[in-house]
């Protein structure tokens, strides 16, 4: 039950009942008007832009508009108050049974409670897409966390979602690769070995060199680097792959589709790309004028074989030829996206880190172009992780060499601590990660704060089943005899409240593709949880459990288990535990 939907659609048959009666023209554009909560919960459940939004285009005053809709909702008996608030803001109490019936249907269908039906074809998200080279850092489990929540959330909000991940395993980068794994082989063998500037240094690329000795014993050495190297990147890819998945695995991240790169040039799409969009006139030869300030070193000045992004929104042309005559990254990423648009998604979205800011334009161009503007594709940029320790910055791993890997900060705090805390700041702001904070058993712990609220619910009901061990106190049982008029403390009413929001900030965050917006929520929904327990610290009458009172007692029951059911379907979107106890 979401009423923000609700009255939604009943402020709009309240304008079109201003607009039968001549108040306001036809015709009006009602696609900016939205119910919310308002921002001071004092002033009422919701609030209403839409006499602020329409009294331009309706060439009125908006607090009279506001004044006239306000008199129709107040005809409304779900409605216990109306005001009309600065510009034109129009604030709305509900009456009690509204947020009664909330709790029933969180209560009677706690799978369905929050889950939306949202409109729209297949989305594709891709992320993570950390190159095959070595182990996963803490800025790729950013992602990695950020990509599957926002999954999640979409599925929850009704969405079709395929889950990519993309293997970029055709660039020089996978080469050097094989040549460092290569000197790992050669150490293995009891050889000398050397890991020189320009490869890659860590110690996770002994096991890979161990098992090329097991599987080639020395019969790699007297080999030329042409016959060797396809051999040993094909072991290394895999093996590094293979340590790739089992460190999202252990984060509890999975994709249904990993897409390979080279499997992409291999079978001729690139070229089969470049073909369609010459045939369509959008490639030509030209010059590119010389970016504006200091030039990049691989800057060239000469005819290169361009596409026209420019006519899609981007900010110049872009090559699609090295000057080797060999594609660009650009191309294969144009190529891939098109790829997946022909499978048939019209939502794109790539999860990205904070160094791919010039990136976006020009893929969102290049999707127009080759989709014909039939898909979309949005960027979500993932800033940077500071890792700290009591404070101060931690930078070195002796396994990746430079860089402290995702894998020993799993280790460490543990699978629930990483995925709330990278999703309890907004995906474009740098992160700062605490190794001893996320630990910490505190309200200034906020992945702690929201697991213990749901564990609290449940020892709750353990001391209800003490107290009544004869009675039925499953939520079935709670709907048919609670009775919910006994609710009036503010505490109480605050929690309900925020259990009734939570199908709107569902839709809202799927929306707007910001799973920050549950963590974020669930954290208010905790908070006005363990408010109202320390109130029962000091005034029996307010606790949940009273012997004495088993009306009071069963409300309290109810509401609880309510708040405790929304709190696990959110923690399940972010991919959170609900843990019954707090060890």
């Amino acid at each position: 039950m979401n009423i923000f939907a609700l009255f939604e659609a009943r402020v709009r048959e309240a304008l079109e009942a201003l607009t039968r009666a001549g108040q306001l023209p036809e015709g009006l554009d009602l696609g900016r008007v939205v119910v919310e909560p308002p921002r001071d919960s004092t002033h009422g459940d919701l609030a209403t832009n839409a006499a602020l939004v329409l009294a331009k285009e309706a060439r009125t005053n908006p607090k009279v508009l506001g004044e006239a809709l306000a008199a129709e909702l107040r005809s409304d008996p779900r409605v216990v108050e109306v005001s009309v608030a600065g510009p034109g803001f129009i604030n709305l109490r509900l009456a009690p049974e509204i947020f009664q019936s909330v709790l029933r249907s969180a209560l009677s269908a706690p799978e369905a409670f929050g889950r939306a039906q949202m409109p729209g074809g297949p989305i594709n998200v891709e992320y993570v897409s950390a190159n095959p080279t070595g182990p996963m850092h803490v800025g790729h489990g950013r992602g990695a966390v950020f990509g599957d929540a926002l999954c999640n959330l979409l599925v929850a909000a009704g969405r079709k979602v395929t889950r990519e991940y993309y293997i970029n395993d055709a660039g020089a980068q996978v080469d050097v690769l094989a040549r460092s794994a290569f000197q790992r082989y050669r150490e293995a063998l009891g050889e000398p070995f050397a890991i020189g500037e320009g490869l890659y240094p860590g110690d996770y690329l002994k096991p890979v060199g161990a098992e090329l000795a097991r599987s080639h014993g020395r019969a790699l050495l007297d080999q030329p680097e042409a016959e060797w190297l396809p051999v040993v990147r094909e072991i290394a890819l895999g093996m590094m792959m293979d340590m790739i998945r089992a460190d999202l695995e252990a984060i509890g991240i999975r994709h249904d589709v990993f897409f390979s790169e080279r499997t992409l040039q291999q079978s001729g799409a690139v070229k089969a790309l470049l073909q369609e969009l010459r045939e369509r006139g959008l490639v030509y030869e030209g010059r590119l004028p010389p970016p504006k300030g200091q030039l990049p070193e691989d800057w060239e000045d000469r005819e290169q074989t361009l596409f026209r992004t420019k006519e899609f929104g981007d900010d110049s042309d872009r090559p699609l030829l090295k000057s080797d005559g060999s594609y660009t990254y650009f191309a294969s990423d144009i190529a891939y996206h098109r790829a997946k648009y022909l499978a048939g998604a019209t939502e794109l979205i790539d999860v990205l880190g904070a160094d791919h800011g010039g990136y976006v334009k020009r893929m969102q161009a290049a999707v127009k172009a080759v989709s014909d503007g039939k898909a979309t594709l949005d960027v979500k940029l993932c800033q940077l992780v500071r890792l700290l320790r009591a404070g101060e910055p931690i930078k070195m791993s002796k396994r990746a060499g430079e860089f402290v890997t995702l894998r020993d900060v799993i280790d460490e705090v543990g699978r629930d601590a990483i995925r709330f805390m990278m999703l309890y700041r907004k995906n474009d702001a740098t992160l700062d990660f605490d190794l001893a904070k996320v630990v910490e058993q505190s309200k200034d712990n906020p992945v702690f704060y929201v697991q213990y609220a749901h564990a609290r619910v449940r020892s709750v009901q353990r001391q209800a089943r003490e107290a009544f061990p004869d009675a039925d106190l499953s939520a079935s049982a709670l709907l048919a005899e609670a009775d919910f008029d006994l609710l009036t403390d503010p505490g109480e009413t605050e929690m309900m409240r925020l259990i009734a929001q939570y199908p709107r900030v569902i839709e809202s965050a799927a929306a707007a593709h910001e799973p920050h917006r549950i963590a974020f929520h669930l954290y208010e929904i905790a908070s006005a949880l363990h408010s109202f327990w320390n109130k029962g610290k000091d005034l029996p009458q307010l606790r949940f459990v009273n012997a004495a009172d088993r009306k009071s007692t069963w409300a309290r029951l109810a509401l609880a288990e309510a708040l405790r059911s929304t709190l696990a379907a959110g923690l399940a979107v972010l991919g959170v535990t609900a843990p019954d106890e707090m060890r």
